[in-house]
């Protein structure tokens, strides 16, 4: 199966090397996004001997997404994968990935699910907000999806040609959510462990309030399903997505 693993990357010299080292072990092909970082990381990458795609400044972690994807379309990759580089998702697992992505468009990590285990104290306003955003992209969409936020996830590339994503910030996850719907493209979850080990690190740009991420997310929801060029979620009934357009 042809696979590559995606991974943006922002000040994470802590945990770069380690990182890298690991995901070797089970992935042939991988490519960084380092989007404008500013500590040790872009040496650390040079030394780890994997593909880079730098940003010259910090563009935010859906730019970097959207990189990834781009790549792997350009490169003419059958399957992407993506996660983090802050030792939160377990490259031990890209296997289970690449396997499950088999039959479907989008295989998505879950912290959430029933078999999921717990590593460290997430913080609550983030558990509260995942499942206030989760359960709204469900009515949305009509998927079940437990964890709308996980970044651990696996994509069948040609799938991601469907999707016009411009989102460049956290809240990029959502607004793929909303197209893969309106595209009718499958989805799949399997389990991941929660790992929380750094209580230190938010998210930057005013997002480390909890109202002004919730409001932020909101925000994304509505400008992806209440345009003029909004198109009818096939998973939804064949309704739009978009309760103020009914």
């Amino acid at each position: 199966m042809d696979s590559i693993v995606g991974i943006p990357v922002y000040n994470e010299e802590r945990y770069v090397a380690g990182v890298m080292r690991e995901v070797k072990r089970y992935a042939e092909h991988i490519v960084v996004v380092n989007d404008g970082s500013t500590d040790g990381t872009a040496e650390l990458l040079r030394q780890a001997g994997v593909d880079v795609l730098a940003h010259p400044k910090k563009l935010g972690y859906g730019a970097s997404l959207i990189d990834i994807f781009k790549h792997a379309e350009q490169c003419h990759y059958e399957y992407a994968i993506t996660m983090d580089c802050d030792e939160q998702h377990e490259p031990q697992k890209i296997p289970d990935f690449i396997a499950a992505v088999d039959g479907v468009d989008i295989v998505s990590g879950s912290r959430y699910m029933a078999k999921s285990q717990t590593q460290g104290t997430p913080p609550s306003d983030r558990q509260s907000i995942n499942r206030k955003i989760t359960a709204i992209i469900n009515e949305l969409t009509g998927y079940e999806l437990t964890d709308s936020f996980c970044g651990f996830k696996a994509y069948r590339v040609d799938a991601l040609r469907h999707l016009r994503l411009t989102e460049r910030g956290y809240g990029m996850p959502l607004q793929l959510w909303l197209q893969a719907a309106k595209n009718c493209l499958t989805v799949r979850e399997i389990p991941v462990k929660l790992i929380y080990g750094d209580a230190s690190r938010g998210f930057g740009s005013g997002l480390d309030n909890a109202a002004a991420r919730l409001n932020y997310y909101m925000q994304v929801i509505e400008r992806e399903t209440c345009t003029p060029a909004a198109s009818p979620c096939c998973c939804n009934g064949g309704k739009c997505c978009c309760e103020k357009c009914e």
